[in-house]
């Protein structure tokens, strides 16, 4: 009966696309939460998901957060990391970015101005930089944050203050294109660069792996196809590593493991559509 189910949702994935309207869905368990309804937002939209985007052209002779602007030719990689997992009463956030970030202070008053609290933060340091690491929790209720547009709001916006106040990062970052001074240099073939795993992780539960290509909206676009496939994401990790993004959910098909059928319709409904970004443009 599960794979019939998740057949006839696989033809249903063939009809995903991005539109000009917000489309809701509803998800039987979304990071572990109940039923809900949650919305896919076009490219157009999704500025709404995080405070208004300020072009880092203005940044460029101004002092960067707890620091001086340094535009040299050895630009580290940036990355940032959304954890599920590490913390069961609160959002892990990892910000890396060689040694070039402060205390980040402008950046915990953005979260802030998201209805949330930075209950715990910490920097570490090892032979890859600098890492800042928040605990995140919502405001309104001191739980950790699960909704995805919430989750993804987050991280648009510390790759928005990374940008601002460290305006070199722009050609590093996929969102260098579409929010910061110069998009990057390398343009990589999402065909290529989209790998899908699905493994088991007990009996209850599997892992599932995705990289693809950084885009804006890309983990709400992956829960929501996920979902659509009745397919329970439960809690996870999202990594954002200069071009790429590489996501691992918890997910389960009503309390067990996928089966292999399941799994390879998982996997081909996010491959159909991650390799197709623009669908929307297509005419019928």
């Amino acid at each position: 009966m599960a794979v019939a189910m998740a057949s006839g949702s696989l033809a249903g994935a063939h009809t995903l696309h991005r539109s000009n309207e917000a489309v809701p869905f509803s998800a039987k368990s979304l990071f572990g939460l109940s039923a809900r309804r949650l919305c896919i937002l076009p490219k157009q939209k999704l500025s709404a998901l995080t405070t208004t985007i300020s072009s880092p052209q203005a940044s460029l002779s101004a002092a960067v957060e707890d620091g001086s602007y340094r535009n040299t030719e050895d630009v580290p990689t940036p990355k940032v990391i959304i954890d599920q997992d590490k913390d069961p009463n609160a959002t892990v956030v990892e910000i890396t970015f060689g040694d070039r970030l402060g205390a980040l202070l402008d950046t915990m008053n953005a979260l802030k101005n998201l209805g949330l609290n930075v209950v715990k933060a910490n920097v570490f340091l090892d032979s890859s930089g600098k890492h800042n690491t928040f605990s995140i929790t919502k405001a309104d209720t001191g739980r950790k944050v699960e909704n995805p547009e919430l989750l993804e709001s987050i991280r648009l916006t510390i790759i928005n203050n990374l940008l601002q106040y460290h305006p070199e990062s722009s050609a590093q970052l996929a969102m260098g294109a579409t929010f910061g001074i110069s998009p990057p240099k390398q343009e990589v073939d999402v065909d290529i660069a989209t790998h899908i795993n699905v493994v088991d992780d007990g009996p209850n539960r599997s892992l599932l792996y995705v990289e693809t290509v950084d885009h804006p909206g890309l983990l709400v676009d992956l829960v929501k196809i996920i979902t659509d496939i009745n397919v329970a994401v439960e809690s996870g990790e999202f990594e954002t590593e200069g071009l790429l993004a590489k996501a691992k959910f918890h997910v389960s098909y009503q309390g067990k493991a996928l089966i292999k059928p399941l799994q390879q319709v998982v996997a081909n409904s996010l491959r159909y559509y991650l390799r197709r970004p623009s669908t929307e443009d297509a005419s019928f």
